[in-house]
């Protein structure tokens, strides 16, 4: 009999072979083609200064996003079910997707996209941010993840009050559009400078949540028994929360609102673990990353009569029958 290290290399490794591939398709994927003397010749440094444009400055920081994003709603998910014992939380459980997403909108609905292309992604992260200040106010007092769940309910409440609120006042029909589409989700016509903002954001929002595993196996015994193992409950809750509002803040910032994929890999992957908390983050992660691309490619191949089919609407489309399947097969397995 196979020991359980083995399995877990297996699935972390082709989980990540997977995404890799994908992100190598995604990087192929779109109306101009490329053969393999053209990529040869980019790669080298030169070629058709047009096709390297599309490749390099197009493509690619879309390819890196979709892993980037993906990577960190897989991850967030599979840290805030493990926390919350709950199998149905996600990031958007704690406001935090709604609190970035308003400060996105505020960019939109004030101009301020238009005079800075690099405003709407800093306002969404500073939303983020922000949303953590009352979530922690107002969870101080207890250390039950049912608290958490509250705030953010109460957090996610009033970011989307704000951005219906955006929307009812939209000083023209444009205005509003431009918003509902962000709010759609989608990793078209994304830039290096967003990587770049979205990079620092998801790795330290990841760093704090990956530091925290044995932490989250330790609360599956409950919370008496974590604090008789050493787990301070209190900062354990304000590294999870500061790590899930900066790393997905800085998702949302640059990829707009995309739902399903921190409630759907988890769920996927966690009958090939061995159901601990721990196992399933760094597959998480990989799942959500391979996911996310997988999609990012679907929305470029699916027929449409203008632009492309938003990323949001492609995994809402896809997660909500595959999550309900998953639901009645192992309901007696949670």
């Amino acid at each position: 009999m196979s020991s359980p290290l083995p399995k877990r290399l297996i699935l972390i490794a082709a989980l990540a072979a997977a995404a890799l591939l994908l992100a190598l398709a995604s990087l192929l994927t779109g109306p101009t083609r490329f053969g393999s003397g053209e990529i040869a010749a980019i790669l080298a440094g030169g070629g058709d200064p047009v096709l390297r444009a599309v490749l390099l400055e197009l493509r690619l920081p879309r390819a890196l996003l979709g892993l980037l994003v993906g990577g960190m709603l897989g991850l967030g998910g599979a840290v805030l079910q493990g926390y919350l014992r709950n199998p149905l939380a996600e990031p958007s459980v704690l406001g935090t997707s709604n609190v970035a997403a308003l400060g996105a909108v505020i960019a939109l609905y004030f101009g301020l996209a238009q005079a800075h292309p690099l405003a709407l992604p800093l306002l969404a992260v500073a939303g983020a941010l922000l949303g953590l200040a009352p979530l922690l106010l107002l969870a101080r007092r207890a250390e039950s993840p049912l608290s958490l769940i509250l705030a953010g309910i109460a957090v996610g409440t009033l970011g989307g009050a704000g951005i219906s609120l955006a929307l009812n006042l939209a000083p023209n029909p444009f205005a509003a559009m431009e918003i509902m589409s962000w709010l759609m989700g989608s990793l078209e016509d994304r830039s290096f400078e967003h990587f770049w903002l979205a990079l620092p954001c998801i790795a330290i929002g990841a760093t704090l949540l990956l530091w925290n595993a044995r932490a989250l196996d330790a609360l599956t015994l409950g919370e008496d028994a974590a604090r008789t193992l050493g787990v301070d409950l209190r900062a354990l809750r304000w590294r999870l929360l500061a790590g899930v509002a900066i790393g997905v803040g800085g998702a949302v910032a640059v990829s707009g609102a995309i739902g399903f994929v921190g409630l759907i890999v988890p769920h996927l992957l966690r009958p090939l673990t061995d159901r601990s908390p721990s196992a399933l983050l760094l597959p998480s992660a990989l799942g959500g990353a391979a996911l996310l691309s997988a999609a990012d490619i679907a929305v470029r191949l699916i027929p449409t009569a203008d632009s492309e089919l938003r990323l949001g609407v492609l995994t809402s489309l896809l997660g909500v029958p595959v999550f309900l399947y998953h639901l009645v097969r192992e309901r007696r397995l949670w």
